[in-house]
């Protein structure tokens, strides 16, 4: 028997593509999705402009409201899509602060004692879909994008970034995971890939998404 609803949160490196795999898999099910809060963050410029003097603010900004977004989810009725998990900011994004020197060690043990005690409290998601991409092809979608703010991004970061990605994958153990190479694929555009990126799902769950509509 099918559960009543389906949590599924795609995870990867800035420009992989999580928010148009989110939109897409809602708009083909049904669901309810939920965006990273990009277009009304009040931090984003200022930390990209100086990451140092921001960090620590832009991370608890992303911890309030994807914690909020978590515990929404869980405690709704209704299949979901998720871009970005609450656990890359502790995992990903402030590791990388700190090992850059950009996070003080007060501020990472501060935001880390806050971010383990808020996550006790919530269920992880049924499967986390990993977007898998290398720093070319992030860069050739960050620039198609034309995010203003995102243009001072240093090739470097996203390096970093792309590195502890795949060692936090490689250990994930929260739940199901479901990694998936996308240099390869342009599922905005082409049905076929899309439709690939369905029956990965499908099969890491061992359930028909259309149950779930």
């Amino acid at each position: 028997m099918a559960p009543r609803k389906i949590f599924i949160s795609i995870a990867g490196n800035i420009g992989s593509g999580k928010s148009s795999l989110t939109r897409l898999l809602a708009q083909r099910f049904n669901w309810i999705p939920y965006f990273e809060s990009v277009a009304d963050n009040p931090y984003l410029s200022d930390f990209y402009a100086d990451m140092k003097r921001w960090s620590f603010n832009l991370q608890i900004y992303f911890l309030a409201h994807r914690f909020k977004t978590h515990k929404d989810i869980t405690d709704g009725q209704n299949s979901v899509v998720q871009d970005r998990s609450i656990y890359e900011d502790v995992e990903i994004f402030a590791r990388n602060l700190h090992k850059l020197g950009n996070m003080s060690d007060r501020d990472h043990e501060t935001y880390t004692n806050l971010f383990t005690e808020m996550t006790s409290y919530l269920q992880p998601p049924d499967v986390l879909v990993y977007l898998q991409a290398s720093v070319p092809t992030l860069l050739n979608q960050i620039k198609m994008r034309g995010r203003e703010f995102e243009k001072s991004i240093d090739v470097s970061y996203l390096e970093l970034l792309n590195v502890t990605y795949e060692d936090w994958i490689n250990s994930y153990g929260m739940g199901k995971k479901l990694v998936i190479d996308t240099n390869e694929l342009d599922f905005v555009h082409s049905e076929k890939d899309f439709d690939s990126i369905i029956d990965y799902i499908e099969k890491e769950l061992l359930l028909d998404l259309r149950l779930f509509t």
